[in-house]
């Protein structure tokens, strides 16, 4: 017994040969018009979502992280200026900083 055949015992063969065959395809009635309004309704409900304070946060302790912000702009000048350096160290000291300052208040924003 060679591998392939102790595979088809498991697992049947289809050939690309065979025919398709029809799909039925069954229209559903459409609902009425007072159940449309009801669910329009709910969904409205659902997606009023409350804002996300983590934005605003983020964007008030990048001001406080205005010197790291600052070396990261520098940085980014030279590479548009054609230096092939890359800022990453200066992001990751930046993005630092910010999360730092932005976690205790986004944590404590969220009840």
């Amino acid at each position: 017994m060679g591998l392939s055949e102790f595979f088809s015992t498991f697992i049947p063969t289809v050939y690309a040969d065979e025919e398709e065959q029809p799909v039925e395809i069954v229209e559903e009635e459409a609902p009425a018009a007072e159940e449309e309004v009801v669910e329009e309704e709910e969904e409205e409900e659902e997606e009023e979502e409350p804002e996300d304070p983590k934005e605003a946060i983020m964007e008030e302790c990048a001001k406080q992280c205005s010197s790291l912000k600052h070396h990261l702009d520098e940085c980014n000048e030279r590479v548009e200026n054609g230096s092939s350096e890359n800022c990453i160290e200066e992001f990751f000291h930046f993005m630092h900083c910010a999360d730092e300052c932005a976690a205790p208040k986004i944590f404590a924003a969220t009840k």
